[in-house]
């Protein structure tokens, strides 16, 4: 018979009310159970003692047993000390998808043309100004040369 450590809800509704109790794999979620070990009330503050419930020499007994607790319990026993809970690692959920992928190379092409078009205006305008001396002096010279005539 395999046996689960979990969470059976119990409360109104919208004021859940949660029984740690060791039960069946094969039993309801909210139906028989072999014994309560705790307690769990998400309404009450996260600081406050009691929140979670649960007798810790029961539970070490169900899992020296081969009970195996649910993800949320094994976080309780976790906080408690009892077993070791492994983070949770998807290193691929928190990659951006194709689509931000793609905008953000088209945002990339368009900053460097940008760069590349402000650089070449920064630079056309000095040759400009090289070109457009000479070209003001001419006219200079010419009505100077008429004046000298």
């Amino acid at each position: 018979m395999a046996l689960k450590i979990r969470l059976a809800r119990g409360g109104s509704k919208k004021r859940p009310y949660y029984r740690i109790v060791v039960a069946d794999v094969n039993a309801p979620r909210d139906g028989r159970f072999i014994e309560k070990i705790g307690t769990y009330n998400p309404l009450l503050p996260k600081d406050s003692e009691n929140r979670v419930n649960i007798d810790v020499d029961r539970a070490k007994h169900w899992m020296s047993v081969g009970a195996k607790p649910t993800d949320r319990v094994l976080r309780f026993l976790d906080a408690l000390g009892l077993e070791k809970r492994e983070p949770r690692n998807n290193p691929n959920k928190a990659k951006p998808g194709k689509k931000r992928l793609e905008r953000e190379a088209a945002e990339a092409e368009a900053a460097e043309a940008a760069k590349e078009a402000a650089k070449a205006e920064a630079e056309a305008p000095a040759e400009e100004a090289a070109v457009e001396a000479p070209a003001e002096e001419a006219p200079a010279e010419a009505a100077a040369e008429e004046a000298a005539s």
